[in-house]
């Protein structure tokens, strides 16, 4: 294989380990960014026709050299290179040197820096995506509808936040994990439901979701004895093997009950189910866990009629113990009504307090409504859902169900 290939894919499947490596030994993510891209182009024209027997290695080797050689010409070179605990005297490593950077599980580390709870929620989605998923700025900003100039600023504040403020680049002591790993399971669910809410005419949203499975994954095979984070991964999974039936042929939403089982990806629930089994023998189920619980469930039932509705609403009942919030009471309402009767679901739904302008509230309401014959307030609260949704696949949904609940009260 000629060098250029070996080069970009070594870059493409090592990136992240390598900035993770060079981020931890110069305490610097523009620093350590900067200096990869200069042994990528210096590899260009070194390479040649024959790429070194280990790649990584010489990369890293490279770019640690730029990097000594960008400092000594800073104007605080030498005091920053004494910061890093280089001595006076360090020299370039010539390139063949065992490289001196190690590239194991740098990457967790690179994962909790980017979200470190100093970074505003939407600086570590973004560092998150850029430096450990491998996200162009252009490419992040497009996502996220923000002018590309105003996502690189956001970026910029956030490595010279993590450089200024000295934030520790290493994975948090034992007594600090357990906050620390919820804020980075946090991030990861963030991207996966930015592009999983993403109408079906979105397709590069499709992409979201699926570097926040990698992401997912990733922690969950770094730290393997930790039930939440396998619980997300298998989350994910699940939620991700209905993507082909979420959407139909013109765009429009498909309920649960109504998309066609056969397109839901089998490999992964599979592999969701058996993560899922992994984290539940650790006999501490928290939200991730039993969200996904919740989605074997439904993806385990080869009917929508033979869904276990009791089991969905139990584990929605636990999770309102565990992690309350309106919007768990309203899926605890829907499943209740499913299990049991409308009438009992309505209950529980008129009950909740702070999602008047949450359209999902109004439009399960106005289903409940609908099947216990109240056409009239069905089609106020579809009416009103309407005027809340944001999403034109959601306003086509409402549109649709107004003009069935009409056709049955003209009869």
């Amino acid at each position: 294989m000629t060098s250029a290939p070996v080069l970009s894919e070594t870059y493409r499947e090592h990136r992240s380990r390598m900035l993770a490596a060079l981020v931890r030994v110069l305490g610097d993510f523009e620093l350590a960014e900067d200096a990869l891209q200069d042994a990528c182009a210096l590899a260009v024209g070194k390479w040649g026709d024959a790429a070194p027997d280990d790649p990584v290695a010489w990369l890293l080797t490279a770019a640690r050299n730029s990097a000594i050689d960008r400092l000594r010409r800073a104007r605080r070179g030498q005091e920053k290179l004494a910061e890093l605990g280089f001595p006076p005297e360090v020299t370039r490593m010539d390139i063949g040197e065992e490289s001196l950077l190690g590239v194991g599980d740098e990457r967790l580390s690179l994962i909790f820096t980017c979200c470190h709870p100093a970074l505003a929620e939407e600086a570590r989605v973004a560092l998150t995506l850029q430096a450990v998923a491998g996200m162009t700025a252009g490419q992040i900003a497009r996502t996220f509808l923000v002018g590309e100039a105003t996502l690189a600023q956001r970026l910029v504040r956030a490595k010279r936040k993590i450089r200024d403020a000295g934030i520790s680049l290493d994975v948090p002591a034992d007594h600090l994990l357990p906050e620390r790993l919820s804020g980075v399971l946090a991030v990861v669910y963030v991207i996966f439901t930015q592009g999983y809410t993403a109408d079906g005419d979105q397709p590069e949203f499709r992409e979201l979701q699926r570097e926040a499975i990698r992401l997912a994954e990733l922690v969950a095979a770094l730290m393997p004895d930790e039930p939440e984070a396998l619980g997300l991964a298998a989350l994910l999974l699940l939620q991700d093997s209905r993507a082909a039936a979420r959407y139909g042929p013109d765009g429009d939403v498909v309920l649960l009950a109504d998309q066609d089982r056969s397109r839901w990806d089998r490999a992964e629930i599979a592999e969701a189910v058996g993560l899922l089994d992994r984290a539940l023998r650790h006999g501490n189920p928290g939200p991730y866990q039993l969200q996904a619980a919740i989605a074997v469930l439904h993806a385990q039932a080869p009917t929508a009629d033979e869904t276990d509705w009791a089991g969905i609403a139990g584990l929605y009942e636990r999770l309102l113990e565990l992690s309350p919030s309106p919007v768990v009471a309203l899926n605890h309402a829907v499943a209740v009504a499913m299990a049991t009767t409308p009438a009992d679901g309505l209950v529980l739904i008129d009950d909740i307090e702070g999602l008047d302008r949450y359209h999902l509230l109004h439009a399960a309401r106005a289903d409940l409504l609908r099947r216990l014959g109240r056409s009239a307030d069905a089609a106020a609260a579809y009416r009103r859902a309407h005027a809340l949704a944001v999403k034109p696949a959601d306003r086509r949904y409402l549109t649709k169900r107004l003009a069935e609940l009409g056709t049955v009260e003209s009869r």
